[in-house]
């Protein structure tokens, strides 16, 4: 008997497994785009229908009360073996509560290293200390340098400003104790990709003016999400159905970031989410007119946003404060910042943050270096040496990434 009902059960399973997968093989191909100009098309079809089926289950599970849908897809995206290098030994700590990664290149040195503080992408959902691994650990072995990767908390459980005061808990901790792991105090990067952009840059426009600590010497912005004010520049409306970062994805990012309601979904595309007033006085950093014109030939219509629903408002405020939108910081901040290395991606629904950043930068005397991936979308880093799933867009990425730091 218990026999039958053990073959009973994993026969359930093996349907329900079987079952939503075909589902998500479906909902990928009617309702997501891959691009000509994106290589290895097949490839990113396998990634973003395994995205969507770990998020498929997990939301079976939520329903289930058992736990949130991005947790559930987090815990099968850490169940990949870690690599390992012989040349960096890699040890897990606490600043404070927050636990962190370091990796340290083994051979001792007779003079301070570089560090590089390290924020992960993933939404604010997902991503975690395991999912960026080779990322920080090829950093530390080709910069020579100490990285250290935090580990904040995520959404839907954390709701904002939890992960961006995490990442600046875990900052400070490490540039006041840099002698303990050997780290230069003029040489200290901090990098992100995605969310961790983000944090990069809200953490380089909070320490800026604190004399008390080592001034951050360079911030790397790996298409970052740099402002949840305007859903309609160009690269929204021409990339929203490009995996893997759809607009249907961002829009659950945010509403679980923000703690916004997704009914509000509607009011936001139609830029009804903020006052007139709002909308004039961050033009002059937002406009499409401070956007390249080579950037809207695949598409690009202008939004007239309609009158303002206040209890939208009421409730999306909170994406005002430049700490959550850093790209409208005062002049007085950003003209203050370290130099910018920016990555963009052409298929990215947040390409146009990383251009407006740019050019805003640019305006205030701080020095870029741009590199824009042609063939480049949302998440590609994250293929970074994972077999024969990696694209060569992201070794170029890591490429540039480190001959920057070399230089600096």
């Amino acid at each position: 008997m218990v026999v039958l009902a053990l073959t009973l059960l994993a026969g359930a399973v093996a349907v329900f497994s079987l079952g939503s997968l075909l589902w998500v093989i479906v909902r990928h191909l009617w309702t997501e785009h891959i691009p000509d100009g994106i290589t290895h098309p097949m490839k990113l079809r396998i990634l973003s229908c395994f995205l969507h089926l770990s998020l498929t289950w997990g939301m079976i599970f939520e329903k289930l009360g058992l736990c949130y849908a991005p947790q559930f897809a987090s815990f099968l995206h850490d169940l990949q073996p870690l690599k390992k290098n012989p040349d960096v030994v890699v040890k897990d700590l606490h600043f404070g509560t927050i636990p962190v990664k370091l990796y340290k290149p083994k051979k001792p040195s007779s003079t301070p290293r570089t560090g590089i503080i390290f924020f992960h992408g993933g939404g604010t959902i997902l991503g975690s200390l395991r999912t960026h691994h080779n990322v920080c650990l090829h950093l530390s072995k080709d910069c020579d340098s100490v990285v250290v990767s935090v580990g904040y908390r995520k959404s839907p459980m954390y709701k904002y400003p939890v992960m961006k005061d995490d990442c600046i808990v875990a900052t400070t901790h490490f540039l006041e104790s840099l002698d303990v792991y050997g780290v230069d105090p003029a040489h200290v990067v901090v990098c992100g990709d995605s969310i961790g952009g983000t944090a990069a840059t809200v953490t380089c426009q909070m320490l800026v003016h604190r004399t008390d600590l080592p001034m951050i010497r360079a911030q790397i912005l790996i298409y970052p999400s740099l402002q949840l004010i305007d859903f309609g520049s160009p690269s929204y409306q021409q990339n929203s159905n490009i995996p893997l970062l759809s607009w249907n994805l961002a829009f659950y990012c945010f509403c679980c970031h923000l703690d916004v309601s997704s009914s509000w979904e509607s009011v936001i595309k139609k830029g009804m989410h903020l006052p007139l007033e709002v909308w004039e006085k961050y033009r002059k950093w937002l406009g499409a007119e401070n956007i390249p014109e080579r950037f809207k030939k695949r598409g690009y219509q202008s939004i007239t946003p309609g009158p303002v629903n206040k209890d939208a408002y009421q409730e999306i405020k909170t994406a005002l404060n430049y700490t959550c939108s850093p790209l409208i910081a005062e002049d007085s901040i950003v003209s203050q910042l370290p130099e910018a290395c920016i990555v963009s991606c052409e298929y990215d629904l947040l390409r146009d943050h990383s251009l407006l950043y740019k050019k805003r930068l640019e305006d205030l005397g701080v020095p870029v270096t741009w590199h824009h991936m042609e063939d480049g979308f949302h998440g590609v880093l994250n293929t970074f040496d994972y077999g024969f799933l990696s694209f060569p867009c992201s070794l170029r990425i890591m490429d540039l990434i480190i001959q920057f730091i070399r230089k600096l």
